[in-house]
């Protein structure tokens, strides 16, 4: 029995050498009797010091050479604590190390009692906790980062975790005091839980959309971010736009969800507000469109007559030279009128973004010399040289609205006629640009344009000092055509001397031909002539409830034998007497009293006796999209007034035919 004690003695004396030579791990042992301490192990070795000298310390005081000055009061104050009632000791100390700096110590002791319970000795082990303190601050220093961002933020956080049950959703203070709620309002919780109070604070059709959200997340990982109101303390709502991203097990099922919680009440106040703006200025520019719109039918309206009687005096072959000369200035008056009321209408479409371009390729030659054809005469009359050198380029393509071409060039050149020297000279010259473009460019040897006035070259009403010239313009015609070009694509760039002159060039991107009957028929040059093509009589009625309009008529039409015209001065007549006297074609006014001529069409086209009649709407309404109206509503064509003669007959000799 002594030899087998003495074997389990040997293997545990063994055993506990071991332990003593292991690295960060030592013995401690405290004896009241003497007040000595006895430290055991390679760990006091690896602090620096001899085992010679520390193994066995005379006295508990000799550890304060040791020991940081704070910890060794805290010792003292935490051992007496312990020795008085406890039997467990555990502190954390800062040990001196034999170098430099302090290591951190752990200690855990257990106090042994003699029968009468006085301290027989203290022992334990100490460890070396520097590692486990360094991942400690850490984490510390994390949280405290955690929470300076959280509390640098309006934002609220949340988290819910499955193994917490119904109990386990949790919302940071933010989250309520986003609702106005402080740290003393806790009772309107009523010990209730916290995600249900949330839920059903939430705007009643809002509440929906958040279990949908949230489910959708859950189930199919749908992202989660969304919009909702919430009722706040005092009794109004609170937007909230709250984000979130759940965590998955192995099994792909959602164990956890965090997010967060925005406050976007005063952005949605702004965006409220931006949308109000923005329904008050789409009101102001229906209310400016329907004022263009009826000053342009008011305006047209008379000048029907001007300008139509004017064309009438034109067929006549017996006007003196200066009863000829009368009428000319009668028309160009009427004609600048109907320009600057173009003028008007085109500046409200393009500060409106309602000016649409129908882009396709477009020959520029043809559109140059079209435009040169109209404005030779005018620069003719004063003298003016204007020629036109294509270079290399007669045959390029660019990609362009044929009409709103034509629109630019015809601006530019009356500009330049209009703003000319008498005798000067008129450039019109092609060159390439490169990157791919094409300039076409408009000279002239006018006045030019001072360097203070450039800068307003380009803003509506400002004719840079015109006013006084006696050259008629409105002073948006730049402005336009600017627009347009940059809407096909191009650029419009100017240069101008006081004295010289001014160069105006249009830049716009190449392309190749495209053989298209459409194109085709909007680079046609328009038809000049008035002649009637039909061979037989044809029974005109037409309805209109202006006098002066009718008068008109009458007189256009009494100039073509073989055009009879039978007149209605209210819709009501009309109808009847389309139905009774069967006309071959019936020309009606859209602006009527008691029926518009839109629903007199409809009239019409329902009645198997006038369906298959031709009708023509011949209207002050000339906005685009009162002509965008007629033709949707079947009208054959749909002509505007003031009324071009030559328009009218080429529409009946196509219907006639």
């Amino acid at each position: 029995m002594n030899d087998l004690l003495a074997a389990r003695d040997s293997r545990d004396y063994q055993r506990y050498k071991r332990l003593l030579r292991a690295k960060g791990f030592g013995f401690w042992e405290w004896s009241p009797a003497d007040n000595s301490v006895l430290l055991s192990g390679d760990f006091w070795q690896n602090l620096g010091y001899p085992v010679e000298t520390y193994f066995r310390v005379p006295s508990v005081e000799r550890l304060a050479l040791v020991l940081h000055p704070d910890d060794w009061i805290n010792l003292l104050r935490q051992t007496t604590s312990v020795l008085e009632a406890g039997t467990v000791l555990e502190l954390k100390v800062r040990v001196r190390k034999a170098d430099e700096g302090y290591q951190r110590i752990g200690l855990e002791g257990e106090i042994t009692r003699r029968h009468d319970n006085h301290i027989d000795y203290v022992s334990g082990v100490a460890t070396d906790i520097t590692f486990q303190q360094e991942i400690e601050q850490q984490l510390l220093d994390s949280e405290e980062r955690y929470s300076r961002i959280i509390d640098s933020t309006s934002d609220g956080v949340w988290e819910w975790s499955m193994d917490s049950g119904e109990g386990g959703f949790h919302f940071s203070d933010r989250c309520w005091q986003q609702l106005g709620y402080d740290d003393h309002d806790d009772a309107y919780l009523s010990g209730r839980n916290r995600l249900e109070v949330w839920r059903e604070s939430i705007y009643e059709s809002d509440r929906v959309l958040f279990d949908r959200a949230v489910v959708d997340h859950l189930k199919n990982d749908t992202p989660y971010d969304i919009e909702y109101r919430v009722a706040s303390k005092s009794g109004g709502w609170r937007w909230i736009r709250a984000r979130g991203q759940a965590s998955r097990n192995s099994a792909g099922i959602a164990v956890r969800m965090s997010g967060t919680n925005m406050d976007v009440t005063d952005l949605k106040r702004a965006e409220q507000g931006v949308v109000q703006a923005k329904d008050q200025a789409e009101q102001a520019n229906r209310a400016k469109s329907e004022f263009l719109s009826r000053m342009s039918h008011e305006l047209r309206t008379p000048l029907n007559a001007i300008l139509g009687y004017c064309q009438v005096f034109k067929l006549d072959g017996g006007l003196s030279l200066p009863q000829r000369r009368n009428v000319g200035e009668i028309s160009k008056a009427g004609e600048h009128l109907l320009q600057l009321i173009n003028d008007v209408l085109d500046l409200a479409k393009v500060e409106a973004g309602q000016m649409t371009l129908s882009v396709e390729p477009v020959l520029v030659r043809r559109a140059v010399e079209e435009a040169m054809t109209w404005m030779r005469s005018a620069a003719e009359a004063r003298g003016l040289l204007l020629t036109l050198e294509l270079g290399e380029c007669d045959d390029i393509y660019v990609m362009a609205d044929a009409v709103r071409l034509k629109q630019v060039l015809l601006n530019l050149i009356s500009n330049a006629v209009k703003y000319n020297r008498e005798n000067g000279n008129i450039d019109v010259s092609f060159s390439q640009a490169g990157s791919g473009l094409l300039c076409v460019e408009v000279q002239d040897t006018g006045e030019g344009i001072s360097e203070r006035r450039q800068r307003h070259m380009f803003e509506p009403f400002n004719r840079l000092g015109a006013e006084d010239s006696g050259v008629e313009g409105s002073g948006v015609g730049l402005l336009i055509t600017r627009h347009l070009v940059e809407m096909m694509g191009g650029e419009l760039e100017f240069t101008s001397r006081e004295g010289e002159g001014s160069s105006f060039r249009v830049l716009l991107p190449q392309t190749s031909a495209w053989s298209s009957p459409v194109a085709a028929r909007a680079q046609a040059s328009p038809v000049s002539a008035c002649e009637l093509m039909i061979s037989e009589p044809c029974r005109v009625l037409y309805i209109e409830d202006n006098p002066s309009n009718i008068r008109l008529m009458r007189e256009v039409f009494s100039r073509y034998p073989l055009l009879s015209l039978s007149v209605s001065d209210e819709p009501f007549g009309g109808i009847f007497k389309a139905r009774t006297e069967r006309p071959q074609l019936i020309i009606l006014d859209i602006n009527l009293p008691r029926l518009d001529g839109f629903e007199a069409l409809s009239v019409l086209r329902e009645d198997r006796l006038t369906s298959d009649i031709p009708v023509i709407a011949l209207s002050a309404n000339a906005m685009e999209h009162d002509i965008a109206r007629g033709v949707e509503a079947g009208f054959d064509d749909y002509l505007t007034k003031p009324l071009e003669l030559e328009r009218l007959i080429e529409v009946i000799n196509r219907l006639m035919l």
